[in-house]
């Protein structure tokens, strides 16, 4: 049987340590039946409760699934593509004809493009991924935690983090972010065996799992990378020297785990494989360094579509920086309930283990959780280049374990009055918190801002006279004081995660809560009338006050003219309420910059026609544009200059010799950008594309799509 460390909130030594603690494997039986029962020392509500809160997690994160459709189409498209095509499934193709790659690397892809060839391509096999990451990730955040604290403190922390608004939003959505956060926890969990043993197996795996989260989202994954060193460097119970030859060891493995993907793409002739997607150079080099790299850290993205405010100072391309940024209208809503609480509870429980050994596990584990926390919030607070809300969600599995492990710890101490004093500090800031972000939506349930401050004054009142009359609390009450505080935190982000779930979400940048984007005007919401543009501030730094406003958009950002066609004026397209909305809407449902159309039944059946003579039925501007004709049709749709159709490719001679060669059928007009809005200038290669279609081709209109048929000159 495994060596097994008891909680040590309990009091119970920690097992042997080191080479010599033996292990024996279970039997498949035994495993069974503790998967079942749980621990034998756990109490008889342990493992119905585990079990409860993976089913109400699976329930948040699928009921109702289908009704967000592609949700992010970009991606979607890939995963059709990626499942007709292994080559397209390696690269992380946007074409089954492999014109384009996405801009990230393809590890997310792979788990859909597998349940999509199992289960056919529809919206719950590309979602459902998703969904089951999200409860594997709380189930393993739970593991973690109870490795070496109660029950209670797990539970806590599972639940946590699966009500965390952001993470219902993401564990439903079809971005990378979910495998990523997925990885992280696992590498945690790796990183705790590690500690415990000083296993440098465990410890390589952590690595492995950090590498295998680059393939997913590039550098963002290394945020955690301090926080893990750190505690197995601080904690581990092995002499020092062993230790950084471990931790050197564990860095191989994860760049070994990053790495072989990225050699295989850089020594594959570019010739014969597709375009980096988001790179300007067709180099993954490029894109790891660059977009997806250092540029998401001091702004200088080539490429971007940010704002056109740009980089330095306290104000980001995307937005205001600084340490608050984390509670600005934006990012609050998605993931600050318990921030605040969840730093108090570090900086205390710290404290109080400030004077214990070097291999205190509780110590080592608020030091694990809690660099995480810190390091990637400071980062995402002040970073200068895109940054969207949900990529929060990577701050909530460590809040839930801070949460977990400092709440209970503390409790467990609350007959001292310093213990006593954080706990009511703690929950004194999440009420209050809670109250301000709930009445950023004031006519949203007005009744929930009063009730989280009843419970949260009755659990702080009860706490502070329980001190202050040393009057010790009876077993019962203990358990309804507790029982009111949690409740009080909880209630305000579990209706935002209700209400998350409740809805439909599509398109590049989604958001959680009840209004997307913090509140009506905000962001893209169109700002305080029609026609506004970029109105509303606060979320894209340069274009506050008005944007582009009037109705159009600077010429040849259009492919199908000087101003975009339809739907709400100029680059007013705005989100709505659920990010879902076009940005740049076309006529004809081409979609644009930020989300994909829906094509005509006219248009799929034209494209549909002689589909198996070309290697792409149609091409359009911007990967949006071209994801929702080729999820319709099934067929390679070739997406000019990537995501931003900002990407230098195909250059004008190219696309003429594709053309020449009857490699594209059509060509759609009106949707997409092709401009690098971050300079404020087109982009060269989708403009002289367009231009030169628009000169040598006719135009005609099929089911309100404006497209240029390419096997037929004009004249």
């Amino acid at each position: 049987m495994t060596t097994t460390f008891p909680d040590q909130a309990a009091g119970v030594p920690p097992a042997p340590a080191g080479p010599a603690a033996t292990q024996v494997r279970q039997p498949p039986a035994r495993w069974a039946r503790r998967l079942l029962r749980g621990r034998e020392s756990d109490q008889p509500w342990v493992r119905p409760a585990l079990l409860a809160l993976l089913t109400a997690t699976a329930l948040l994160y699928s009921w109702g699934l289908g009704r967000s459709g592609w949700a992010n189409a970009f991606y979607s498209a890939a995963v059709q593509a990626g499942s007709t095509s292994w080559k397209a499934f390696f690269f992380g193709s946007s074409d089954a004809s492999n014109f384009i790659t996405v801009d990230k690397p393809p590890a997310s892809l792979w788990v859909a493009e597998i349940f999509v060839r199992l289960f056919g391509l529809n919206s719950w096999s590309v979602l459902v991924p998703q969904a089951l990451e999200g409860v594997a990730a709380v189930g393993v955040l739970y593991a973690t935690v109870r490795r070496w604290f109660s029950p209670g403190a797990a539970l806590l922390a599972g639940a946590v983090f699966a009500t965390t608004p952001v993470a219902v939003l993401m564990f439903r959505f079809n971005n990378p972010d979910s495998l990523l956060v997925l990885l992280l926890v696992l590498g945690a969990y790796a990183t705790v065996r590690a500690v415990e043993n000083a296993s440098t197996r465990w410890i390589v795996w952590a690595g492995v799992f950090v590498g295998f989260g680059f393939l997913t989202k590039m550098m963002q994954t290394f945020l955690v990378v301090p926080a893990f060193a750190l505690t197995y460097l601080l904690a581990a119970p092995a002499p020092l020297r062993r230790r950084i030859g471990q931790l050197l060891l564990a860095g191989a493995a994860m760049l070994v785990a990053a790495g072989w993907w990225v050699a295989v793409v850089e020594l594959w002739p570019k010739s014969s494989r597709p375009y980096i997607g988001g790179s300007q150079n067709n180099s993954v080099l490029n894109l790891i360094f660059g977009y997806n790299g250092f540029g998401r850290l001091n702004g200088n993205e080539a490429g971007s579509v940010g704002g056109m405010g740009g980089a330095g100072g306290t104000s980001g391309r995307w937005g205001a920086t600084g340490l608050t940024r984390m509670f600005n209208s934006e990012m609050g809503g998605q993931v600050s309930w318990l921030i605040p609480a969840a730093l108090i509870l570090l900086i205390g429980g710290l404290a109080f283990g400030w004077r214990a050994p070097r291999t205190d596990r509780t110590r080592a584990a608020l030091a694990l959780w809690g660099g995480w926390l810190l390091v990637t919030g400071i980062t995402l607070s002040l970073a200068q280049g895109i940054i969207h809300p949900y990529y929060t969600v990577a701050l909530a599995p460590a809040i839930g374990a801070v949460i977990g492990i400092g709440g209970t710890g503390l409790w467990h101490r609350r007959g001292q009055f310093a213990a006593a004093l954080l706990l009511a500090m703690a929950l004194a800031a999440t009420t209050a918190w809670a109250y301000v972000l709930l009445n950023r939506t004031p006519s949203w349930h007005p009744w929930l801002r009063p009730l989280v401050l009843l419970l949260g004054g009755a659990a702080i009142v009860a706490l502070i006279l329980s001190l202050v009359l040393s009057v010790p609390l009876a077993r019962r009450a203990a358990v309804v004081m507790a029982a009111v505080s949690i409740v009080a935190g909880a209630t305000g982000p579990a209706a935002y995660a209700v209400a998350t779930a409740s809805a439909a979400h599509t398109g590049a940048i989604p958001s959680a809560g009840p209004t997307g984007f913090g509140g009506p005007g905000r962001g893209f919401a169109g700002g305080p009338g029609p026609g506004r543009g970029f109105a509303g501030g606060g979320w894209m730094n340069g274009f506050t006050g008005g944007g582009f406003a009037g109705g159009s958009i600077p010429p040849g950002t259009s492919p199908g003219g000087p101003a975009a066609q339809g739907g709400t004026a100029g680059l007013a397209g705005g989100f709505g309420r659920r990010g879902g909305a076009m940005f740049g809407r076309t006529a004809g449902g081409l979609g644009g910059l930020l989300n994909a159309g829906t094509p005509s039944a006219a248009l799929v059946t034209a494209l549909r026609a002689d589909a198996g003579r070309y290697i792409w039925v149609a091409a359009a501007v911007g990967s949006n544009s071209a994801a929702g004709v080729q999820l319709a049709t099934g067929d390679p749709v070739m997406a000019i200059g990537g995501f931003n159709g900002t990407d230098p490719t195909p250059t004008l001679a190219q696309f003429q010799e594709y053309v020449s060669q009857r490699k594209i059928h059509y060509f759609m007009g009106g949707g997409g950008m092709g401009m690098a809005m971050g300079g404020g200038q087109p982009s060269g290669t989708a403009s002289a594309i367009t231009a030169w279609v628009q000169q040598n081709f006719s135009q005609t209109t099929i089911g309100g799509t404006t497209v240029y048929d390419l096997t037929t000159p004009a004249g």
